[in-house]
């Protein structure tokens, strides 16, 4: 079970980018893993969407202005068997080597989150995640909050009636989970696991995410009225633990 998402997302400058990852996926990830409770480990670069995406981000995705960390190059997600489990020890406590400082004050704009599991469908690539549940190859995570109390009404039916459905039965998909803020800004969260971003692009984004920028759709008046972190939503390739 893993009911339970800590997420984590960066920047890295680029005369420290290789440094960094070498050390994050050789100690610091694998220590991560090794803290009791912790059921996975990922970590994952942001790689972008197609035209229709950048145009979905361009046009209809609100941005928040409050105070919160702008990385997005990279996230590290940790799964739990519940949130609370994030809190106990809580994350800010846990008590890392001394040499680890530097190299975690290296990132830049960091910003984390814990979420809880609202949902989950699996997909017709059901199967094809990592070793021991870790999240698919490709993932596409966003994190937001609606704008009015009845939006966020407006939301679950969204999901329910429309989004997850479609997931549960489109090509290429491994599962897609939506997530509930338990700490940090976000509100919602919505976690989508894909076996490539060529199947993404194909199935997803052609199809089904472009339909945001038809205003006579439902999903334009949902997306219209999102205000997202920055970034959000992150489309990204596992590069911790390896593809294999």
């Amino acid at each position: 079970m893993d009911l339970g998402i800590w997420a984590t997302w960066y920047n890295i400058p680029d005369e420290s980018r290789d440094r960094y990852i070498e050390w994050a996926h050789s100690t610091y990830l694998p220590y991560l893993r090794q803290i009791p409770g912790y059921s996975w480990v990922a970590h994952y670069r942001h790689q972008g969407g197609g035209a229709k995406m950048k145009k979905v981000e361009e046009t209809v995705v609100g941005r928040t202005t409050d105070d919160v960390g702008n990385g997005s190059q990279y996230v590290v997600l940790v799964g739990a068997p519940s949130p609370h489990t994030f809190f106990k020890p809580a994350i800010q406590d846990i008590v890392f080597p001394e040499t680890f400082e530097k190299m975690l004050g290296m990132r830049q704009g960091v910003r984390t989150a814990v979420f809880v599991e609202e949902a989950r469908v699996n997909g017709p690539a059901d199967g094809k995640e990592g070793p021991g549940s870790t999240p698919g190859p490709v993932i596409q995570l966003g994190t937001f909050r609606m704008r009015t109390v009845e939006q966020d009404f407006d939301l679950g039916r969204w999901y329910a009636q429309f989004r997850l459905p479609y997931m549960a039965q489109m090509p290429g998909c491994i599962g897609s989970r939506k997530l509930a803020g338990v700490a940090g800004w976000a509100k919602h969260g919505v976690l989508y696991e894909f076996e490539s971003l060529e199947a993404r692009l194909k199935h997803f984004e052609d199809p089904h995410e472009s339909l945001s920028l038809d205003p006579t759709h439902w999903s334009s008046r949902i997306t219209g009225n999102t205000v997202h972190t920055p970034g959000s939503p992150t489309i990204g390739t596992r590069i911790w633990p390896p593809i294999q």
